[in-house]
């Protein structure tokens, strides 16, 4: 068998992977670039400055900082609704003391507290009356119907 039989097949194959990965040039000195420029096909979707890149991550920043200004927004509210909810408790709270106190000062200057007065509690020796479908509580000479304030029960004096 001669040498060359196996020598030029093998030669070729050599020279056509060296085509592959060499492109010949004019510009340098030995006219042989070992790597191919890489070219980017601008407007692809993936590409950095394809229309659909620049709108997808625009929609995706916006998307992000909108949902963040929200929910900001939404617990900022929320403690606004909170610390409103809180100041009318104790606004109610007041109201409440302070028309015991009237009650208390009335039932002392007059020995019997004013129509319309709410109490927590019955004087001693109470009795029960229904007038109309309506319990009523008689304590001496004071009408007192029962009623509820919250979840409170308290008595109206009729």
């Amino acid at each position: 068998m001669r040498p060359n039989r196996i020598v030029k097949p093998i030669v070729l194959a050599a020279a056509m992977a060296l085509t592959w990965i060499t492109e010949p040039s004019t510009e340098g000195l030995v006219g042989v670039r070992l790597a191919r420029e890489a070219h980017a096909v601008v407007g692809a979707p993936l590409t950095p400055v394809s229309v659909a890149g620049v709108a997808r991550r625009t929609t995706r920043r916006t998307v992000v900082a909108t949902s963040a200004a929200a929910s900001s927004t939404t617990a900022a509210t929320a403690q606004q609704q909170q610390a409103t909810a809180q100041q009318q408790a104790a606004t109610a709270q007041q109201q409440q003391a302070t028309a015991q106190q009237q009650a208390a000062v009335a039932q002392q200057q007059s020995g019997a507290p004013a129509v319309g007065t709410v109490v927590t509690a019955l004087p001693a020796g109470c009795v029960s009356q229904t007038q109309g479908g309506v319990s009523y509580q008689k304590c001496g000479n004071v009408t007192y119907r029962a009623a509820f304030q919250g979840n409170n029960l308290v008595y109206v004096v009729q």
